[in-house]
């Protein structure tokens, strides 16, 4: 297994971020496209990653806008998204960032008396047409560099986005990602579905939760580390520690190292 970070708050720039990467000897940062300093043109002055990595001995994934949207039914918007990823996939060949990582958006509900509808599952030709026209414009952009898109679980997963992901994982260059915080927030609702999927499990996000209280401290929560750890050292997972401060961090640096993970 090898362990990074997030991009925290509280970290002001890149540079913070990479020297406490260094610092806490962990092997890689992801950039969180969520951050104003981190949208498509700064990611594309490349030639500054790859100097900051080398000199650090460090190396970068990235995290793609969690607003991320490729099939919103207006084109423009989902356009927009979609040529956002295609450079992303460009950047991460560049500076040698081993994978995308990504969130499913569930769409805007209409809530009815007894229910709400949510429009993705009710319109689903023109959501799964979408799908597949972001699946065949990353496979074609990526090509043969190894950059792979990984998929997050949040809240719990849709039907729709369970069949849209299904779809997704037919091609090589997408695999799954397990937040085991979030996963425990929401009971759990989607570890069937992800370890029916095991073999395509490829990153982790971890942290500690508390009922549905997650990006705890590592050791100071609920959640059984030992399995999910484990099952991420049998997969050869990346993982992040994503915790929100940098003393959670630090803290949850110590848990692994005493621990013997790092």
């Amino acid at each position: 297994m090898e362990f990074g970070m997030p991009t925290l708050i509280e970290n002001k720039n890149l540079e913070e971020n990479v020297a406490l990467c260094e610092e806490l000897g962990l092997q890689f940062v992801e950039l969180n496209m969520n951050f104003p300093m981190y949208q498509i043109p700064q990611l594309e002055e490349t030639e500054r990653l790859k100097k900051l990595a080398r000199e650090n001995g460090i190396y970068f994934t990235i995290h793609l806008d969690e607003n991320l949207n490729v099939c919103d039914f207006n084109p423009l918007v989902a356009d927009a998204y979609m040529k956002t990823t295609e450079r992303a996939l460009k950047v991460a060949e560049e500076i040698g960032a081993p994978l995308l990582n990504m969130h499913m958006n569930h769409g805007i509900y209409v809530t009815l008396p007894d229910r709400k509808v949510r429009l993705f599952g009710e319109y689903r030709e023109p959501y799964m047409a979408a799908i597949h026209g972001f699946r065949e414009m990353c496979e074609k952009t990526a090509g043969d560099s190894g950059v792979k898109v990984c998929i997050e679980n949040t809240d719990g997963y849709q039907d729709f986005e369970r069949e849209a992901i299904d779809y997704l994982l037919e091609s090589e260059m997408f695999a799954l990602t397990w937040d085991i915080g979030h996963s425990h927030a929401c009971g759990n609702v989607d570890e069937a579905f992800l370890m029916g999927r095991r073999d395509r499990l490829y990153h982790f996000h971890i942290h500690d939760a508390k009922g549905t209280a997650n990006h705890q401290t590592l050791g100071f929560g609920e959640i059984d580390l030992a399995q999910r750890l484990g099952l991420a050292e049998t997969n050869g997972c990346r993982c992040v520690v994503e915790t929100k401060t940098i003393e959670a961090l630090r803290h949850s640096v110590e848990w692994l190292v005493s621990n013997g993970y790092k």
